[in-house]
């Protein structure tokens, strides 16, 4: 791997834009200060990578619905209803993902990790910082796989086109306490604004449901309700399934109704499951993008036991050939159902640090990063930007 220091830090520059949370307290900066070199001709093919990988998953999920594969999965029984509802109605609104991949550099292959597609989060890091850092320190801003603003705005266009009947009105929420999700949807709710959208933001503790009616936020001055068109949700649709099942079948009837549309759509937990990726390797064996996946421990091979539904690199444990465990995460998702997928070591630089690429996709391939941290990428991990050379 080759990298272009940074004279100038990016620390300056979050300060400014209000990203303080970037920066690390006590910890290493979360912004590293050197961004990854990568050809013309790696970027073209994460690019590539990521659509073929976007198309297969949709096999995938298709073959899951016809086939009522909901269980191995861990789709939550609440919203099955919903999933299947949305994959056959709403299926052009899913806003974006991010894949992650190893490989892509060097002449190794990139192959699929998983693809976070229903609450995928660096969009600031992605989209503003690695350019923000190519301008501050003089690089040509254009030299980076990197239009992610752009796509997003290009699919909040789209998803007015497909919808004439509703109103441009959206509510994004996250969940209250973390500062990072609401950095994220700002960026987000930036987007849709150029897009002609008139953006509110609302925690989801705070917003209003109504299976008759809608989703609506009150006025705390004087009391009203605003109702939403459209209503995008940074909290995660198994977490709606497990813990608030009231307000999984409210959404299944908003959303049956034309009420709103409310995205990403269910579908995309079918996507976010670590499930499919053994469903993939039954539908494409062998396939160079992918990683042979299964239910339990891979014969003679190393491979790396991932919950269903883990987050962040929680709960996850490298084992040998022999299936003694090399490296571990703990986390809240023990009780999780697991897959096995066979080991595969990401890039590495020569003090020893791993790199996972992250590709978004919102329509297309849409921008490219890289996290650093250990064999296991988790919470821990830095971020790194990118220059085509």
């Amino acid at each position: 791997m080759k990298f272009q220091k940074l004279n100038i830090s990016p620390n300056q520059s979050l300060q400014n834009a209000g990203f303080d949370w970037l920066l690390g307290e006590d910890t290493l900066p979360y912004i590293n200060n050197e961004l990854v070199i990568v050809t013309e001709k790696e970027a073209e093919n994460y690019y590539e990578a990521v659509n073929e990988l976007y198309e297969m998953f949709i096999e995938a999920a298709q073959h899951v619905i016809d086939n009522e594969k909901f269980a191995e999965l861990g789709i939550p029984e609440e919203l099955i209803e919903l999933v299947k509802y949305s994959w056959e109605n709403d299926k052009n609104w899913h806003l974006y993902g991010r894949f992650d991949l190893s490989g892509g550099l060097d002449g190794k292959p990139i192959q699929l990790i998983e693809f976070n597609a229903d609450t995928a989060t660096c969009i600031p890091e992605t989209s503003t910082v690695q350019w923000a850092s190519l301008k501050a320190n003089g690089l040509d801003e254009s030299s980076q796989f990197n239009t992610l603003y752009e796509s997003l705005v290009n699919q909040f266009r789209e998803l007015r086109n497909q919808n004439p009947h509703f109103e441009p009105t959206l509510l994004i929420s996250t969940m209250e306490g973390y500062p990072e999700d609401d950095t994220n949807m700002k960026i987000l709710g930036e987007a849709a604004e150029e897009a002609g959208f008139e953006v509110d933001f609302e925690h989801i503790e705070n917003v209003e449901f109504s299976a008759i009616e809608g989703i609506y936020k009150q006025n705390i001055q004087d009391g009203s309700f605003t109702k939403y068109d459209f209503w995008f949700k940074l909290v995660p649709w198994e977490y709606i399934g497990w813990d608030e099942p009231e307000l999984a079948e409210i959404l299944t009837q908003i959303v049956k109704q034309g009420k709103t549309v409310v995205m990403n759509p269910a579908y995309t937990l079918l996507f976010q499951s670590k499930g499919i990726l053994k469903i993939l390797w039954e539908l494409y064996p062998n396939h160079p993008l992918l990683l042979a996946t299964d239910n339990k421990p891979l014969t003679g091979k190393p491979c790396v036991q991932k919950v269903l539904f883990g987050r962040e690199g929680a709960n996850v444990k490298i084992l040998s050939e022999s299936g003694v465990s090399l490296a571990k995460t703990e986390g809240e998702y023990e009780e999780q159902n697991v897959i096995y997928q066979e080991y595969t070591e990401f890039l590495t630089d020569n003090t020893g640090n791993y790199y996972q690429a992250g590709v978004f996709f919102a329509g297309e391939g849409a921008g490219l990063s890289f996290r650093r941290g250990g064999k296991i990428i988790d919470n821990k991990a830095q971020f790194c930007g990118h220059l085509v050379v």
